[in-house]
């Protein structure tokens, strides 16, 4: 025992010196960035940048940490460095406790001012007009598919894609109450609804289901509403105090949401890129075979394929646009070939973007 209570004595004051010398080397990295934001006079925040660092750091990383821990501590780091300039300014789709504010956070750490609005289109504004630096928006469900308001409004807003965020969706079953057994009605966005089909058919295939607008939405009604349930993430659980009666009932274990971070500028190179377009095919036999071909022919790699109605767009009821996403930069030569050769075949092209692939 007393040779116990000695070793822990030495691994305490050990802690403390490393927690000592973090400290010293955080101050000195702080310093670093608040240089770099002199230089630069304005905002240092490059997307680019910051996924080249985390990927170094769990290049680096030997453990015993895992590497999603080590991401998660930087990004912390880097959050707090860039807020000694001036803390960023974040629009998200809302309302607070929706996955999209997770989503923002992950990206971004915790030190911006965050900003919720109730529309996809309120945050385009919000990001147009300089109200805010930069937004984050769902674009696609890995169960739902695509959220079709969000790609109408990239192809007329003159914002960019900076950055996208992979976000494993869990959904859970919320309440005052502490069981099911006297729960008489189940609020949940109709997207989570869908994701938690098969679960709720199984366990509550009774229990009347009321959509409403978002999951925060569903949660603020069930903390209001005793004999009420609601699907929502932990976040919102947390923020509105509610039981977890059921966790993890999405009915896709897999069950994942991309969103897109919106600004007036996109990223440079970082080394593993994507980049996003969308295009219009010219109305003649073979034309959208014809759109991909420069892609094989420049040995570019497509990762995502997506037609919506070309509404409001000058286009007549039946025509299409498509939505197109690349790997790699558009300053990539086989890239920027490849976009030379399309400009040439479609009715239109427009550059949505380069960004950094998400960081898992």
């Amino acid at each position: 025992m007393a040779e116990e209570k000695e070793e822990l004595t030495r691994l305490r004051e050990g802690i403390d010196r490393a927690d000592d010398e973090m400290l010293r080397l955080l101050s000195e990295r702080a310093q670093f960035a608040h240089r770099i934001g002199e230089i630069k006079q304005g905002n240092i925040y490059r997307p680019e940048r910051e996924a080249q660092v985390l990927r170094r750091l769990v290049g680096a990383n030997h453990g015993p940490l895992p590497d999603t821990a080590v991401q998660r501590i930087f990004r912390e780091v880097m959050s707090a460095c860039l807020a000694l300039e001036q803390p960023l300014r974040i629009a998200y789709f809302g309302p607070a406790g929706t996955f999209t504010e997770s989503a923002a956070k992950n990206h971004f750490g915790s030190a911006p001012d965050f900003s919720p609005f109730g529309a996809i289109d309120d945050v385009f504004r919000a990001v147009e007009s300089g109200n805010a630096d930069y937004g984050v928006v769902p674009v696609e469900n890995s169960t739902e598919g695509a959220i079709g308001r969000s790609l109408d409004l990239l192809l007329t807003s003159p914002l960019m894609i900076c950055g996208e965020v992979m976000l494993r969706v869990h959904q859970n079953l919320l309440s005052k109450a502490d069981s099911v057994g006297g729960v008489k009605r189940l609020y949940s966005h109709a997207q989570s609804l869908a994701q938690c089909h098969e679960w709720l058919n199984r366990n509550l295939a009774n229990l009347p289901r009321v959509p409403v607008a978002s999951n925060a939405e569903a949660a603020r009604m069930a903390a209001e509403d005793p004999e009420s349930c609601a699907i929502a993430g932990e976040g919102a659980g947390i923020l509105y105090g509610l039981n977890q009666l059921a966790s993890n009932i999405e009915d896709d274990s897999n069950n994942t949401t991309r969103f897109l971070v919106l600004a007036q500028h996109d990223a440079g190179p970082s080394g593993r890129d994507k980049t996003s377009i969308v295009c219009s095919a010219q109305n003649k036999p073979g034309a959208v075979h014809d759109l991909l071909t420069p892609l094989a022919n420049h040995g570019v790699s497509m990762s995502k394929f997506e037609s919506r109605p070309a509404r409001g767009f000058g286009g007549s009821r039946w025509e299409y646009v498509f939505f197109i996403d690349v790997e790699g930069h558009r300053q990539d030569a086989a890239v920027a070939a490849a976009l030379d050769d399309i400009r040439g075949r479609a009715g239109f092209v427009k550059e949505l973007g380069s960004y950094p692939h998400a960081t898992p």
